[in-house]
């Protein structure tokens, strides 16, 4: 990190995947920070009206928002504004991905590998550079189970879906890149919405599958795919955004990866248990296996429900267990902790019923449950099973 900037305190900083629901975040908590900070931030296209929107509400540091993409060439940005940033630019922030679970192969490796292959290749040209942040996930470790350290990534594991194995190829170029570029990977699990206001901008993952099963239309809740004894990690979008910043600018931090978990996450049954008491309703004591859960949500009065939902089934009796050891390690006496599903669920819950009231009174609000398997990016605003994004 040079003098200067250790001086100044303000740094320049190039985000990906804005204004994705991660990313947004990132650029209000970075723009809050550090007041006297430059941002750049890269949008599609397609998502510049809703970045502009979001910026132009945004206190503290310049936002400058560049049109390109991470698929092309140079990020598809012009001659003098790619020198712009390799002059000036300080910290990466990439999280620009294709997160969708069912989402076609090629296109997953598109953006997720080459595109991460082009922003390894900025940060080489990045005079002067202090960190590249890489937004990986957890489940790059794929079909492993039992514990699974922070250092370990090719363990001879298969891959459920392309998400993964696009997402596991990338931190690959990551890991090498790092022999010669400050490189710190993240690995969050199921991103949820923020603890403390429950807000999220799309219900998928395993979680959310929670959600909907015991607030579905139906007066019987349906029964749990498989046995929950799987934990189900799920950590609060503000804490994840906390975690990065704080590790971002922690020297010690650098070359290594970081498990951003719940350390002591509850089973799923215990996490589906709570929700259907917030809905006044009992679990069913019968469990479904995977294969006849899926079945059940292709039935006519849950397939709509259901269809983003129904690829998260596989995570919600995944025996794996994600050591957070460096994690814990650096942000020990900051303040910053993933608080326990149990002390915001209350808030997850009302954000949601409360989406569902706005639909149903029609209300000018997207429908949560209305969109079917997409192949939108982080950077235009949907997310994933929120496998790390």
């Amino acid at each position: 990190m040079s003098e200067t900037r250790k001086k100044a305190g303000s740094g320049t900083y190039f985000i990906t995947g804005y204004p994705g629901f991660i990313g947004k975040r990132l650029v209000e908590h970075i723009a809050r920070e550090d007041p006297k900070g430059h941002i750049f931030a890269l949008v599609q296209p397609k998502a510049l009206k809703e970045a502009q929107k979001h910026a132009s509400r945004l206190k503290g540091a310049t936002v400058e928002l560049l049109t390109g993409d991470v698929v092309d060439m140079h990020l598809g940005l012009s001659g003098e504004e790619y020198q712009r940033l390799c002059e000036r630019v300080t910290d990466i922030f990439h999280l620009a991905a294709v997160a969708q679970l069912g989402v076609p192969k090629d296109t997953a490796w598109r953006v997720n590998v080459d595109g991460t292959r082009n922003m390894l290749e900025l940060a080489r040209d990045c005079e002067r550079l202090s960190r590249f942040n890489h937004f990986s996930t957890c489940y790059v470790s794929g079909d492993r189970v039992g514990v699974i350290a922070e250092d370990e990534l090719d363990r001879g594991q298969g891959f459920r879906n392309p998400y993964e194995e696009t997402k596991f190829q990338a931190e690959r170029l990551v890991m090498r890149a790092s022999a010669t570029l400050p490189v710190t990977i993240f690995r969050p699990s199921s991103v949820v919405g923020d603890s403390r206001t429950g807000e999220i901008d799309k219900f998928e993952g395993p979680y959310y599958l929670g959600i909907l099963l015991v607030t579905s239309p139906l007066v019987v809740p349906l029964p749990l795919p498989g046995n929950g004894v799987a934990p189900l990690n799920v950590v609060p979008v503000d804490f994840v955004v906390d975690a990065v910043l704080r590790l971002s600018k922690d020297p010690r931090a650098a070359g290594r990866t970081f498990h951003l978990v719940d350390p002591n996450p509850m089973s799923a049954r215990r996490v589906y248990e709570l929700i259907a008491e917030k809905a006044n309703k009992k679990l069913p004591r019968f469990n479904l296996s995977a294969r006849a859960a899926d079945v059940m949500l292709r039935l006519p009065v849950l397939e709509k429900l259901a269809r983003p939902q129904r690829a998260a089934i596989s995570y919600v009796n995944h025996l794996a267990i994600y050591n957070c050891h460096n994690t814990l390690e650096l942000l020990d006496g900051t303040g910053v902790r993933c608080p326990p599903l149990s002390a915001y669920l209350d808030q997850l819950v009302t954000y949601v019923r409360e989406q569902y009231r706005k639909r149903r009174e029609g209300s000018e609000v997207e429908d949560p449950l209305d969109h079917g398997p997409a192949t939108e990016r982080e950077d235009g605003g949907a997310a994933a099973a929120r496998s790390g994004h």
